[in-house]
């Protein structure tokens, strides 16, 4: 197939491509309203198990619910939410999405099959649309490939789900390798090959304000659980002091992605050949934004733990959560700007390093004090990404 030959069908589910910026729509942010409930349960149940099982529960619902956003974002890319049956497929998945986010605090208990059928669900109705109403070619064989990869990981994931204690580990685990391998290996099937990534032809800019959104539903959780956490505390000086700081840190956050990294990157995508939009945007934001959304849920917890209780030590349970979410968020930031071959990309991840470096000094003093001087720690980072200039 030609390069340049257009793989996306012009039907009437399409969105129209009138060559100007497209923008999300009024229902995708709608969408996004069920993942803001989401990222809040993933962060309540980290707070509420702080041991290396509930992080490892904690990190492996966060990456299903990513995997569920993800998906509907590409299909969304594709697909416009103003037409009433696309409308209608988004809106079966929200309330799945629901359903799971509901199940997140018991997902490895009782709740478990609740978690595992509504993410299959999810998965398999918005796939099986997509093939059903798009004509033979290669768009509609793409995602034939795509729900061939669903159907083989959906019978794990709901195993998994009648599975008791540890035990299920084992099934969804290797469902989610398979949703994961699943793009790395271009949905490739026997007999049919793989799927190119110049044949994913996406629109850059829109795809980016997309995941750019999703960065704000997490930063926004963190602000929020932070009010929340102060809300129903004393209001002492330390309390107010504790609030300042973790709205400090989190607005650094905020300027270290938005201040110019976000816009790099959405810059060096949409203006990429048609032939590589679809891999950098897979690589960037499907893989590579995980690591930012884990940090940001990380940090949240970190803040709660600090305004909760400010003359307390962090131990070095609250010191690896409050060091390693800066530290992984900087990691991704790292690793998405050097995918797009930005100048100097890696300086991010030298910070990570020395803060997460200073968790076993953090674990044993005042943890006002060691959120202090990490807010510090990336408030001087945030000034030198906006002094740089690309």
């Amino acid at each position: 197939m030609a390069a340049s030959e257009l793989v996306v069908p012009d039907i009437r589910l399409i969105r129209k491509r009138t060559g100007g910026e497209q923008r999300a729509t009024f229902f995708e942010l709608f969408f996004d309203l069920v993942y803001v409930l989401a990222v809040t349960q993933l962060s309540h149940h980290l707070l509420a198990d702080l041991t290396w099982a509930g992080a490892a529960r904690t990190a492996f619902m966060l990456v299903v619910i990513y995997w569920a956003w993800n998906y509907t974002t590409w299909m969304a890319n594709w697909f416009d939410p103003s037409t009433v049956a696309v409308r209608l497929v988004l809106v079966f998945v929200m309330l799945a999405s629901l359903l799971m986010a509901v199940a997140v605090p018991d997902a490895f208990g009782e709740r478990g099959l609740l978690f595992a059928a509504s993410y299959v669900a999810l998965q398999l109705g918005r796939n099986v649309f997509v093939v059903a109403v798009t004509p033979a070619g290669a768009f509609h064989r793409n995602f034939v490939q795509i729900l061939a990869w669903s159907v083989l990981s959906a019978p794990l994931w709901i195993v998994g789900g009648f599975v008791d204690g540890d035990a299920r580990w084992a099934p969804w685990g290797a469902a989610l390798l398979v949703d994961l391998i699943a793009p790395l290996v271009l949905y490739w099937i026997p007999g049919m090959g793989s799927t190119p990534t110049s044949q994913w032809q996406v629109d850059g800019n829109h795809f980016a304000e997309r995941f750019q959104l999703f960065v704000i539903i997490a930063l926004g959780e963190s602000i929020v659980l932070a009010g929340a956490t102060a809300s129903e505390s004393d209001l002492t000086v330390a309390v107010v002091v504790a609030l300042g700081v973790a709205f400090i840190l989190s607005t650094a956050l905020w300027w270290l992605y938005f201040g110019q990294v976000s816009e790099v990157v959405a810059r060096r995508i949409g203006r990429s050949a048609p032939t590589e939009a679809g891999q950098l945007g897979r690589d960037v934001y499907t893989y590579l934004h995980l690591p930012i959304i884990a940090g940001i849920v990380l940090s949240a917890v970190g803040l709660e733990l600090v305004i909760a209780h400010p003359h307390d030590e962090l131990h070095l349970a609250g010191a690896l959560v409050s060091c390693g979410g800066p530290a992984l968020f900087l990691a991704g930031l790292a690793a998405c700007c050097a995918r797009v071959r930005r100048h100097r990309a890696w300086w991010p991840l030298a910070v990570a390093v020395v803060v997460l470096g200073c968790a076993p000094l953090a674990a044993g003093i005042e943890s006002l004090t060691a959120m202090g001087a990490l807010a510090v720690v990336l408030v001087g980072a945030a000034a030198i990404e906006q002094a740089r200039s690309d």
